[in-house]
């Protein structure tokens, strides 16, 4: 009973803050409804005209010309490729981010949707297919629709919003170097919105208050022996060995020394690399992997044991080993008490039994960095046609689909978070 009456008293709340702000739900609703062809015109270009990280010039043209268009403040070339626009409301206030990343992957698109993908690129030297396997391009066009709409309401707005299309989530990371550019400050940002396209059910909402994504760390291993005839083993000091008892030794760390009882983690290697006959023991070995966390003082304490089995197991064998790090991204960790305020508004436009507590989950994103500078919420919007679920194709597949009845969800979220936000005080 608690409980029920707090879900009310926080959807009343949220219904209150965007009444105070003059942008009633049903405005942002008619806005929505005016802009959805437009930002399904924009979804299409933009994915038929995919663009690599740090290279999305015609992408970041588009979306500058928009803001322009609104009567912005419009900032381009921001870490490289990112923009962003400023929207200041009619009355004073705080300051909302609202952010969208812009990047596509190297992948051959494989479905037949009429807007398809035909573009090519060079990536590690070869030339491959480009594609927004991952739903980006819908991240550009919702959150330009939430733009449109928001711009048609400023008059109302008790604050500023910040619009950040940002680069390079893919990598290398476009959120970092944004933040060095200042996105965050003049003026100060005080809380910033994400959302990401997942094949869950279209119309749903999944969210997880603390963490929910997590960090991606890769480890490379050099093992060092001296190599000899495979038929005289005592005449040298056998890497591939070592590498096995490392990579065994490895797995130790998740069963015996990292708190599972306070969040998950992974340690896996992915590559086992060493010699080239079947009669010579080698004098290298290398191992290439990942470690998963979803707690920060985890993953630390995990990258410290890694290094310090590979380095004694070598050294007791006779060998040495040399650990180095492709530190990735850290834990997306969702503001708890941001998540539990701004929950309600998700739900007075879902509906019931459309937004719900998901799991936590093993990929990593970027706009992690964000919630590191200011309080910060992450969700993730179906985008799956009901009954598909369980064939869907996930993210980065070529067979990727997004259902567009998402679309309007996504603009009709970002814009309502913004204003309860701003409304709320």
């Amino acid at each position: 009973m608690r409980s029920t009456a707090l879900a009310m008293a926080l959807l009343t709340t949220a219904s209150t803050a965007a009444a105070a702000s003059g942008a009633t739900p049903a405005a942002i609703e008619r806005a929505t409804a005016d802009v959805l062809p437009q930002v399904v015109a924009w979804r299409r270009d933009i994915h038929q005209h995919p663009e690599l990280g740090l290279q999305e010039v015609r992408t970041s043209r588009i979306v500058a010309e928009h803001l322009r268009s609104l009567g912005m403040e419009v900032q381009t070339g921001v870490a490289g490729t990112g923009v962003v626009g400023i929207l200041k409301g009619g009355r004073p206030g705080k300051v909302v981010a609202l952010r969208a990343d812009m990047d596509a992957l190297p992948v051959t698109e494989q479905g037949d949707l009429p807007f398809k993908s035909v573009q090519k690129a060079m990536w590690n030297g070869q030339e491959t297919g480009v594609m927004h396997a991952c739903g980006h391009d819908t991240h550009v066009a919702m959150l330009m629709g939430a733009a449109t709409v928001l711009a048609q309401l400023r008059a109302e707005l008790p604050g500023t919003v910040k619009f950040i299309f940002q680069p390079a989530e893919e990598g290398p990371g476009g959120a970092e170097p944004m933040i060095a550019a200042g996105v965050l400050r003049d003026p100060q940002v005080d809380a910033i919105f994400g959302l990401h396209v997942f094949p869950y059910t279209v119309g749903h909402v999944v969210y997880r208050a603390g963490p929910l994504m997590a960090s991606a760390d890769e480890f490379t291993i050099e093992i060092t022996g001296k190599q000899t005839h495979g038929a005289v083993p005592w005449g040298g000091v056998d890497p591939i060995v070592i590498g096995a008892q490392i990579v065994t030794s490895l797995q130790s760390i998740v069963s015996r020394n990292v708190n599972i009882a306070k969040a998950p983690a992974v340690v896996t290697v992915g590559k086992f690399a060493a010699g080239n006959r079947s009669n010579i023991i080698p004098d290298k070995a290398e191992l290439v992997g990942t470690v998963r966390a979803f707690d920060n003082e985890e993953r630390a304490r995990i990258r410290a044991r890694i290094e310090g089995i590979a380095t004694e197991y070598a050294r007791t064998a006779g060998g040495s080993a040399k650990v180095t790090w492709d530190l990735g991204y850290p834990v997306t960790v969702n503001d708890p008490a941001l998540t539990e305020r701004m929950v309600p508004t998700l739900q007075r436009i879902l509906g019931p039994g459309k937004v719900s507590v998901g799991p936590l989950t093993g990929t990593a994103e970027d706009f992690s960095y964000f919630q590191q500078q200011v309080p910060g919420m992450f969700f993730f919007l179906g985008v799956t046609p009901p009954g598909q679920e369980e064939t869907a194709a996930q993210n980065h597949s070529p067979l990727f689909f997004v259902d567009e009845a998402a679309l309007p969800v996504g603009v009709r979220s970002l814009a309502s978070l913004a204003v309860d936000f701003l409304g709320g005080g």
